[in-house]
């Protein structure tokens, strides 16, 4: 969420999800243009059915989703962007 926010992205994070619809991901990150949504698991967490089932949907939907684990960094990273990236086109 901090290398987000530096990145320019806001971001939606359901903290305790017990009352909603199981399944959902767990941060939707917006910067515009784009939306991405993003299930974060640990490096051996399991991914449950529903959860499956709303990747795949977004997915389907042409949603840019991704399931990132701590070995995704590098991938994290290059998605979200550098900070200086951000910056580049505002000059």
């Amino acid at each position: 969420l901090a290398l987000a926010r530096l990145c320019g992205w806001s971001a939606y994070h359901t903290h305790d999800s017990r009352r909603s619809s199981p399944g959902f991901p767990d941060i939707v990150f917006v910067r515009p243009p784009r939306i991405i949504y993003a299930e974060l698991k640990t490096q051996r967490g399991r991914v449950r059915p529903e959860q499956e089932y709303w990747i795949q949907m977004l997915r389907d939907c042409g949603q840019e989703t991704y399931l990132w684990r701590p070995s995704d960094w590098d991938e994290i990273t290059g998605v979200l962007g550098v900070i200086g990236e951000r910056r580049r086109g505002d000059e």
